[in-house]
């Protein structure tokens, strides 16, 4: 235990250093990389642990089984071959890759509980982590862009190309890496979180360098993407709703009750995509709020941050990657169709339909009608 005593922790670190704390089954090539705020707590309730690794185990099951459906049924189906699909197959890809390398190293540590692979494998995990989430919200935010371009747009608005589709894409992957290996050269860097069991950023670190990169990161990765969802289904909720109304106007100029089929007016499609964007909107909030506030009272140590603390917060943000391919892919009439075909069983519906009424996928229809005229 003596190795717990460093000369630059605290008074009150080497009063409880001699006690076991959560830090005690880490392994001593780990311990340099573990700040001196989480000596003071107990280790963890086993049964903490056995919770969080069955969740996380849940979780990276759904989510690899439904990203990879997405993936699948959208690469071999060819209606759904189409650059802004592009954009859901990438986001898919993503989730799948934040699961698939998160979940069975988080399985495995909240066995041991505590983290076992050893300090380079910590770093990898903290940087896949981040790579993964920022490529999947940026994403989001492409997608939200591409249907406002659509929808609110019109034919005014560029329909986005295959090569367009790419292009985006690869910024995306591009401007993510940039972020997630600045830690990796000094600007902040990747440590265990407070439970011991998976990895994260540096936010109890009160150097000028580590508090910067939290609050910019956070600027490019939380608030500028947030922020330009809300705005792009404001527009879209707008333009939907005036487009519903010329509709009305039409049809009482025709002495007709509706220009849509009775089944279509019991639900209008402004409601339908003010549901879908409520969803998405507070489906990113609880994703990624919880672990924003954590990385925030550190560096601005507001309030104790428990290890347990930081279990909800990681667990939250990974959670994103499960409820994903339900709003993006499961909302798409044609997925469903297809699903239904290739995979009944995981099929929620009794039979194929297509009602094309699909709010959550609109630019997807109303751009295959663009680029057939």
């Amino acid at each position: 235990m003596a190795a717990f005593a460093e000369p630059h922790f605290s008074a009150w670190t080497q009063t409880v250093v001699s006690n076991v704390t959560v830090v005690d089954k880490v392994p001593p090539e780990m311990l340099h990389m573990v700040d001196a705020h989480w000596y003071q707590f107990p280790p963890m309730n086993p049964l903490w642990h056995s919770i969080l690794g069955f969740a996380i185990f849940i979780l990276g099951v759904v989510s690899i089984i439904g990203n990879g459906c997405v993936i699948y049924i959208f690469t071999n189906t060819k209606s759904l071959r189409t650059p802004s699909n592009l954009l859901v197959v990438n986001l898919a890809f993503s989730d799948f890759l934040m699961m698939f390398t998160m979940a069975p190293p988080m399985v495995i540590n909240c066995w041991h509980e505590t983290w076992s692979f050893g300090p380079f494998a910590c770093e990898l995990y903290g940087m896949l982590g981040s790579l993964f989430g920022c490529a999947s919200i940026w994403t989001m935010t492409m997608i939200a862009f591409d249907r406002y371009n659509v929808i609110v747009k019109g034919l005014s608005g560029r329909p986005m190309t295959n090569n367009g589709a790419l292009l985006r894409i690869l910024g995306i992957w591009a401007f993510a890496l940039l972020w997630t290996l600045a830690p990796l050269f000094g600007w902040n860097r990747y440590v265990p979180e407070g439970n011991m069991t998976a990895c994260g950023t540096d936010y109890l670190n009160q150097d000028f360098t580590s508090r910067s990169y939290i609050l910019i990161y956070s600027g490019f990765v939380y608030y500028l993407p947030l922020f330009s969802i809300i705005y792009s289904y404001i527009y879209i909720i707008q333009a939907v709703s005036a487009h519903e109304k010329n509709m009305r106007e039409q049809a009482k100029k025709m002495n007709v009750a509706s220009l849509r089929s009775q089944e279509a007016q019991n639900t209008s499609t402004e409601m339908k995509l003010a549901k879908v964007a409520l969803v998405t909107i507070s489906l990113w909030f609880m994703a990624w709020t919880p672990y924003l506030v954590i990385n925030y009272t550190g560096i601005f140590k507001a309030a104790p941050i428990s290890p347990l603390a930081t279990i909800w917060g990681s667990l939250f943000a990974k959670a994103n990657a499960v409820y994903n391919p339900i709003v993006y892919g499961i909302s798409h009439p044609k997925y469903r169709a297809a699903l239904y075909q290739k995979f009944p069983s995981l099929s929620c519906q009794d039979s194929p339909t297509d009602d094309g009424q699909s709010v959550a996928s609109a630019t997807t229809g109303v751009s295959e009608e663009k680029s057939s005229a």
